[in-house]
């Protein structure tokens, strides 16, 4: 007697391909096929996302399988449940009818369950006289047998791609602490570099990064990431490795970009004393008296305290401050972009910024401070500007005021004033202060 079990949809429910494809898939089992249903299950709800099943069907799948007498389903055996839908009901915590309903048409078209519909859409089995189920009418739970393996993989293939993700994600935020800190260290021991431009580019590769970003983007980040830290690595290694060589002040074999050290120096009345445009402030002193290194920064803060006006809490604590204070400081002062970028290629960033720090202090004497800073620029060129001389006038022009502002105060009480006030210097560079001029 040929056997028939209707495979369509009951009512006005839709047929899909999709409903052929999963009856395909459950008919093509092998009857030596056996899993074990809930660890099946296990691996349907990890990879629910990709199969496209929702956590309320899901509930309604692990009640279903509660009917199934047997933890092993094999491909020969009977695997057909057919509860009432107050029988599922009761067993997915109290679901309600519509929302029961609309959750089993979501394992249907997940390829989870099969409809096996009676004529009259109610479900049953039919049982022979020895109490066998002859013919039955439900829910098919062969596609849990049929595509077990399937539902395995996509474990392993998420497993694998969280793992890839959290490596991409742990690389990422390394070279970001990495690049910060080396960032942060070239600034703060003054390698030569352009480390505007670096903190520019790091910033620009940053913001292409979204809140949540997939895993292939992450890596791209990070690939980008990983060049600038290779740069900024060699740049500073080679660097180290110049000072271990040769203990004066050296040009680095890889810049970042081109930065050239000061060797000669400007009189150090050279800031406002002559007619700015011109760049004609050239009256040559006896400067190499002074000490060959770098500024230091509270020497600077000292001769150009009005640029502490624009830094971000009022607090210059860094060169990266100092820098940042300039860039505020530039438009105000009418200089082009084009002549702060000539500026900080030919002087180098750190000593650029000096200079417009200098600028912005004398800025009621001077007229054209873009012109201004151009002639400084083209004397830094020829190896006829420095920044310490530069630095020395201003120092000089401040104790010179304070020295008649003390003369003034003579006889006053001492609490009028504040001593955060007044300008400490050490001995040795007061000394260097009151050197004569050679004419």
């Amino acid at each position: 007697m040929h056997r028939h079990i209707s495979t369509t949809p009951f009512g006005r429910r839709p047929m899909m391909l999709g409903h052929i494809a999963s009856q395909m898939t459950a008919k093509a089992v092998s009857p030596e096929t056996v899993a074990h249903k809930w660890q099946v299950f296990q691996h349907i709800r990890e990879a629910r996302e990709l199969i496209g099943a929702t956590d309320r069907s899901l509930t309604i799948l692990n009640a279903l399988l509660t009917f199934h007498p047997e933890t092993t389903l094999s491909g020969n055996g009977e695997l057909i449940v057919w509860p009432s839908n107050e029988q599922l009901a009761a067993r997915a915590n109290g679901m309600p009818p519509t929302t029961l309903r609309r959750h089993i048409a979501v394992l249907v078209d997940c390829g989870l369950i099969i409809r096996r519909d009676s004529p009259n859409g109610k479900r049953f089995a039919r049982k022979d006289r020895r109490g066998e189920v002859e013919q039955a009418y439900g829910f098919d739970l062969s596609p849990i047998v049929a595509r077990a393996d399937e539902f395995r993989e996509l474990v392993e293939a998420m497993q694998t791609e969280k793992k890839a993700f959290r490596v991409a994600k742990e690389r990422l935020t390394l070279l970001r602490r990495d690049i910060v800190k080396m960032v942060e260290t070239g600034i703060e021991e003054n390698v030569p570099g352009n480390w505007g431009r670096v903190t520019q580019t790091y910033q620009a590769i940053i913001a292409q990064l979204p809140r949540s970003a997939p895993r292939q983007l992450v890596e791209e980040i990070t690939q980008a990431l990983h060049e600038l830290y290779v740069e900024i690595r060699e740049v500073l290694e080679s660097f180290v490795k110049l000072q271990n060589l040769d203990a004066n002040e050296s040009h680095s074999g890889r810049h970042i970009q081109n930065s050239k050290p000061d060797s000669n120096f400007e009189s150090e009345y050279g800031l406002g004393e002559k007619d700015e445009a011109d760049g004609n402030a050239a009256e040559t002193d006896n400067v190499r008296s002074l000490p060959r290194r770098d500024l230091p920064l509270g020497i600077v803060l000292d001769a150009c305290p009005e640029i502490r006006e624009l830094a971000r809490g009022g607090a210059i604590r860094h060169w990266r401050d100092l820098l940042a204070a300039a860039e505020v400081a530039r438009p105000m002062l009418g200089i082009s972009q084009s002549a702060w970028r000539e500026a900080c290629e030919v002087m180098g960033e750190q000593h650029a910024g000096i200079t417009l720090a200098g600028i912005y202090q004398r800025a009621d004497q001077i007229n054209n401070a873009g012109g201004y800073l151009r002639s400084l620029t083209d004397r830094a060129k020829d190896g006829k500007f420095s920044t310490w001389p530069m630095v020395m006038a201003l120092l000089r022009a401040k104790l010179d005021a304070q020295k008649q502002t003390d003369n003034l105060d003579r006889g006053r009480s001492n609490d009028t004033a504040e001593a955060g006030d007044r300008l400490q210097v050490s001995d040795s560079l007061l000394k260097s202060l009151q050197r004569p001029k050679s004419r």
